[in-house]
C-alpha cells in the first residue's frame, strides 16, 4: 500500500474516505499534498471495491486553509523566483488546477465533508467534488482578490457552474470569508451539520450509492453530466445518452438491475469500471491533463 506523509486514506465498505492530515497547519496544501492526492485518486481509480470517495480535513479546525505559505510548502507561486517567459511551459501551471483536473476525470463519485475553514485552494479544490457537505463550523472563502491574484485551479470554470455567475462573481469580487448557512443559500453546500455528524451524514450517502447503484452507470452520469453541461446543443447530449443507454441496456448491469427490482432484493451489479465501461467511452478528445 503506498505511503502517504500528508494525507490519510482508508477504504471499507465501498467507501474511500481521503483526510487532508497537516492539522498543525490546518491542513494547509502544499505541492506534496497535491501529488498524494492524485495518486491516490489514480489508486482509487482503479480498484472496483470502491465505490464512492469521501473528502475531509484532520482535526477540528480545519478542512484546508489554502496554500501554505511557509518555505514548508515546497513552493508556490508567491515565492518562486523563477522567471518564464513562454507562458505554456508547464512550470507555469497552476498545482491547484493539476489537481482539480485529475479530480474532474475520476470514475468515481466524490463528497466533500467540509469540517471546518476552507479558503483559497482548500475552497477550490471542493469544486470538482461532485455533493459537498458542510459542519456548521465551516468557513469559506475565495480570497484571491485579496491577495492581488486570481481564482485558480480551474474555479473559474468550476464555481459559476455550481452557485451560478452572479453568486460566483460576488464571492470572488470581494474576497470575503463566509459561513455555511451562506454557502448553502448560495448553492455551494447541499447540506449542514453539527461537526460530530458531518462524516456520518457523508459515508450515509456514500453508502447509499455503494450498496444500490451500478459503478458503471455512476461512472458514465458522473462523465456525462460534468461534460455535457458545456455543450452547444442538446443534440450533443442526446448523441452519447443514446449510445449509452443502447450498450448498457445489453449489459450484465443492466439484466441484474432489472431482475433485483422485480425480485425486490438488494443488487448484485457484476460490472467493473476498471473493465467494463462502453466501448466509446472516453467520447471526449483525447487530450491528457498530466
Amino acid at each position: 500500500m503506498t505511503q502517504y506523509t500528508q494525507i490519510v486514506v482508508t477504504k471499507a465498505d465501498g467507501i474511500a474516505t481521503i483526510t487532508l492530515n497537516r492539522p498543525d497547519k490546518m491542513n494547509a496544501y502544499t505541492r506534496t499534498m497535491g501529488e498524494e492526492i492524485i495518486a491516490a485518486m489514480d489508486d482509487i481509480d482503479a480498484d472496483d471495491a470502491v465505490r464512492a470517495v469521501i473528502f475531509t480535513g484532520s482535526g477540528e479546525r480545519a478542512f484546508c486553509a489554502g496554500a501554505d505559505l511557509t518555505p514548508e510548502g515546497g513552493g508556490h507561486v508567491f515565492s518562486d523566483p523563477t522567471q518564464v517567459d513562454d507562458l505554456s511551459d508547464p512550470r507555469v501551471r497552476d498545482g491547484g488546477g493539476r489537481l482539480t483536473l485529475r479530480l474532474f476525470e475520476s470514475k468515481k463519485p466524490l463528497i466533500s465533508a467540509c469540517n471546518g475553514v476552507a479558503v483559497g485552494v482548500g475552497a477550490t479544490m471542493q469544486l470538482a467534488m461532485d455533493i459537498r457537505l458542510a459542519s456548521d463550523t465551516a468557513r469559506f472563502g475565495f480570497v484571491f482578490a485579496r491577495r492581488g491574484i486570481v481564482p485558480e485551479a480551474a474555479s473559474s470554470w468550476f464555481l459559476p457552474r455550481i452557485v451560478g455567475i452572479s453568486q460566483a462573481l460576488e464571492w470572488c469580487y470581494t474576497g470575503r470569508v463566509f459561513d455555511a448557512a451562506e454557502a448553502k443559500a448560495g448553492g455551494l453546500v447541499r447540506s449542514i451539520h453539527a461537526p460530530q455528524d458531518l462524516l456520518h451524514a457523508a459515508k450515509s450517502l456514500a453508502t447509499e450509492i455503494a450498496e444500490n447503484t451500478s459503478a458503471i452507470s455512476v461512472a458514465m452520469t458522473r462523465a456525462m453530466m460534468w461534460r455535457l453541461m458545456s455543450a452547444d446543443h442538446p443534440m450533443e447530449a442526446h448523441k452519447i445518452d443514446s449510445r449509452a443507454i443502447y450498450r448498457l441496456s445489453r449489459g450484465a448491469d443492466a439484466k441484474e438491475g432489472i431482475a433485483s427490482f422485480l425480485e425486490k432484493r438488494r443488487p448484485m451489479y457484476p460490472g467493473k469500471v476498471s473493465a467494463d465501461m462502453p466501448d466509446f467511452y472516453p467520447w471526449w478528445d483525447d487530450r491528457q491533463y498530466e
